[in-house]
C-alpha cells in the first residue's frame, strides 16, 4: 500500500494471536463463488480419514480474491527465483484426492 501524499509504503501492524500463529495444515482447497463472494474452504485429507475435513473457511469479496491471486502469483515467482521451479506432477484431469484414493460413486 502507498500513501497518496508521498508515495511511501504504509506500514501495516497486525495482531497475531498465538492460537492463530501456529497455522492450520491444508492439502486440499475447494473454491466456489457467487455474484458477491468467493468462498475458499481449506481442508486436509490424510490416509485413514474417510473424507476430507474442512479446517478453515475464508470468504472474500471478488476484488479481494483477485488481489489474493496477484499476491500468490508474485510470491510464487519470488519463491521459484530463490528455491527453484515448483514441479507439479502431471495428472489425468483434476483430482480432489491427493492420496490417489478412488472416487466412490454415491
Amino acid at each position: 500500500m502507498a500513501d497518496k501524499d508521498n508515495n511511501q509504503p504504509v506500514q501495516l501492524q497486525m495482531d497475531l494471536k498465538p492460537e492463530i500463529a501456529s497455522g492450520v495444515y491444508s492439502n486440499l482447497a475447494l473454491i466456489s463463488h457467487s455474484h458477491s463472494d468467493f468462498v475458499l474452504d481449506f481442508a486436509r485429507m490424510l490416509p485413514g480419514m474417510p473424507k476430507p475435513e474442512v479446517a478453515s473457511r475464508i470468504i472474500l469479496a471478488p476484488e479481494h480474491a483477485k488481489r489474493l491471486l496477484g499476491a500468490l502469483q508474485d510470491n510464487i515467482l519470488k519463491y521459484e527465483q530463490q528455491f527453484g521451479k515448483i514441479v507439479i506432477p502431471e495428472q489425468q484431469g483434476r483430482t480432489a484426492t491427493p492420496f490417489n484414493v478412488p472416487d466412490l460413486e454415491s
